[in-house]
């Protein structure tokens, strides 16, 4: 190999891949990741249970699942299915904005 081989293969090795950086991974990014899919996850699960309490405790508040047989009494069948306003983003606004109960 000549030297004018040479210089021209050491002004070019700096564009080379170095080797040992080729498999770095850093667990850090994918900790992060993970955390924050798993927080929206909750904060999902959250509002869908939310969505869900308020629509029952709207539907009991506006009488909407009366036994026919027993006028005092709550038909379980109705509040498994009822639905007591419009939208689910009608319970999800409500039951966020409304922290404590009404007082009448």
């Amino acid at each position: 190999m000549s030297d004018v081989e040479k210089k021209i293969l050491k002004i070019y090795d700096g564009s080379r891949p170095v080797d040992e950086d080729l498999f770095d991974s850093s667990t850090v990014n994918h900790v992060t990741l993970s955390l924050a899919i798993l927080l929206f996850g909750l904060v999902v699960w959250l509002c869908l249970a939310l969505v869900n309490a308020e629509n029952q405790r709207y539907a009991l508040e506006a009488r909407k699942c009366i036994d026919p047989a027993f006028p005092k009494e709550i038909d379980n069948a109705c509040m498994q299915v009822v639905k007591s306003r419009a939208s689910w983003w009608e319970h999800l606004w409500y039951g966020v904005t409304h922290l404590s109960p009404e007082k009448k």
